[in-house]
């Protein structure tokens, strides 16, 4: 008689459900534990001067013993990009297909990581054992090649963790999602699916990427007579073969721009998942040997970020390329929730010039809309479901596809980030919260910048700062030079000089007490100066900037 398992899966999502990015999730057994991705989010609005947020991993890091390697999806950044700075705090296997690899070798290049990492390239339909965990890698399409999802094998039963996927039957290059494969997996019994939320809000189908090829065709043929700029996601490598084969049909040459998009396009074509005619590509300082109508550029900035390439192109601080009257500029993505101000403003910015702007239908969307998330419910047959990747309305609308599909409500989990999901064959239930929570990464400083600094330049952003100088005899006190006053972001000196005169008498005021008093001790007058000037300068201008009193001690 089969001895029946009676151990329990768990699962702990250490980033990546409640916000776009920073998809991070740990399968624990007993002794063993893996990784599935671990990628970074982009700073908020209210993260002053933060460049990227990281997920915390103490978990891992308490468990570092049981850690097996780190499993990846697909070479994005929300799924990719905190490893080089997790791989500096836990040096683990990577395993995943050839281009994520590839997209990664990149990473750990620029960190000096590319020697003391071990990592294994594992094909579609090939498997991995990770203590107790077999994973095997299931091929899907999505806006970047070489996707994968995964069935995690455990004594517990098996997960089916989706990564980012949509149902293409025809895609660009190589085969479609691998239906068959999900199918046969569903027929064994699977204890969970885990699946893509971003577009579970979305009726129907996602198009597949060759009806953008078919646009891109259009389009190149209504503008023969204008110079053609196209600004995509660096990662869409389908997308820039379509544009570069409509640019070797109307005899264009192409130059590419922007650091990420030569960085993937020249990984890409090594690898040979990019497929380009020979002398079709031209670097940007051959421009100028052709007429502006037969070339093309394929740039990033298609979010609007103020430094990549095409928003220095709008704002004409671009080295090397202007912008001209009749230019053709086409926006080949949809903006990502938050930078929709940043793109209107470039667009706004092109048009000024006198560029012609096309923003519609030259994009798909690279995630399953309802109709192709219930096409893999039906396939796996989960017994719990678990939706990930997306903020909260988006795990919602695919809990409720779940829940139209059957699977009782029970049975349906909308985790938060440090929930410990324990999975058994007999109930599922969340157990535990383990600390999770954002790195922020600021220059070359990890973890250096956090809530108080933050609140510290929101005041400074809005209010500004007074700093206010005085210099005091040492022994006794006495008032030798100042007080000073430096004003940086509160007012503007020169057309305030009567406030600043006003500022300094009521200092002055507030020493003469503090000495009158007898006060030796320095915080006591620090913090009467700065009392008095914040209800002085609230009194006078309702404004509260950041006042720094600066005391220092002379000799005579």
């Amino acid at each position: 008689m089969k001895k029946e398992n009676t151990g329990k899966l768990k699962i702990i999502p250490l980033g990546g459900l409640e916000l776009i990015g920073m998809n991070i999730t740990a399968f624990e057994y007993e002794d063993s534990i893996i990784v599935v991705d671990c990628g970074l989010a982009f700073p908020e609005d209210d993260m002053l001067g933060i460049d990227l947020v990281i997920p915390d991993i103490s978990y891992l890091k308490e468990n570092i013993d049981k850690v097996k390697g780190f499993v990846i999806t697909h070479g994005h950044e929300d799924h990719i990009g905190a490893l080089p700075y997790v791989l500096k705090e836990m040096n683990l296997p990577l395993y995943s297909t050839k281009l994520t690899l590839g997209i990664i070798e990149n990473k750990l290049k620029e960190h000096n990581l590319l020697r003391s990492t071990k990592r294994k390239v594992v094909k579609h339909g090939q498997s991995i054992n990770l203590g107790k965990f077999r994973i095997e890698f299931i091929k899907t399409n999505h806006s970047i090649q070489d996707a994968s999802a995964l069935a995690i094998y455990s004594p517990a039963g098996i997960v089916v963790h989706t990564g980012d996927f949509k149902v293409d039957y025809t895609p660009v290059f190589g085969d479609a999602i691998d239906l068959q494969r999900f199918a046969e997996i569903g027929k064994k019994g699977v204890l969970a699916l885990m699946s893509d939320s971003t577009n579970a809000e979305r009726p129907g189908f996602t198009q597949s990427e060759r009806t953008v090829g078919i646009t891109f065709d259009h389009i190149f043929a209504e503008h023969q007579n204008t110079r053609i700029i196209i600004a995509t996601f660096a990662s869409n490598v389908d997308r820039v073969q379509q544009i570069i084969n409509s640019a070797y049909k109307y005899d264009r040459k192409v130059v590419v721009e922007g650091r990420s998009m030569v960085n993937i396009i020249s990984t890409a074509s090594e690898l040979g998942y990019l497929n380009v005619p020979d002398h079709t590509l031209i670097e940007i300082d051959e421009l100028k040997n052709y007429p502006p109508e037969k070339t093309v550029l394929i740039t990033t900035g298609s979010q609007g970020e103020s430094m990549a390439a095409l928003s220095r192109m709008a704002a004409d601080v671009h080295r090397k390329i202007t912008i001209m009257p009749n230019d053709t500029v086409i926006f080949s993505s949809n903006p990502i929730p938050g930078n929709e101000k940043a793109v209107s403003k470039v667009i706004n910015e092109l048009s000024a010039k006198g560029a012609n702007v096309i923003f519609q239908d030259a994009h798909v969307s690279g995630h399953a809309c309802q109709e192709e998330l219930k096409l893999i419910y039906s396939l796996v047959k989960p017994k719990y479901a678990i939706p990930v990747h997306g903020e909260y309305r988006h795990l919602r609308a695919n809990a409720q596809i779940a829940k139209d599909l059957g699977i009782p409500k029970e049975n349906v989990f909308l985790l938060q980030s440090g929930d410990v999901l324990e999975l058994g064959q007999k109930d599922a239930k969340v157990v535990d919260k383990v600390h999770t929570g954002t790195i922020l990464v600021d220059g070359l400083g990890v973890g250096d910048v956090g809530n108080i600094v933050l609140r510290d330049r929101q005041h400074l952003a809005e209010d500004g700062i007074l700093i206010v100088v005085l210099t005091l005899e040492k022994g006794t006190n006495r008032l030798l030079a100042g007080p000073d006053i430096v004003s940086r972001g509160f007012v503007y000196v020169r057309e305030s000089e009567g406030l600043m005169e006003e500022a300094r008498q009521t200092v002055e005021e507030a020493l003469e007490k503090c000495l009158s008093n007898r006060y030796v001790d320095w915080n006591k007058i620090k913090l009467s100066v700065r009392d008095t000037m914040n209800d002085f300068i609230w009194r006078k201008t309702k404004r509260r900037p950041m006042v720094i009193p600066i005391i220092m001690d002379v000799e005579i």
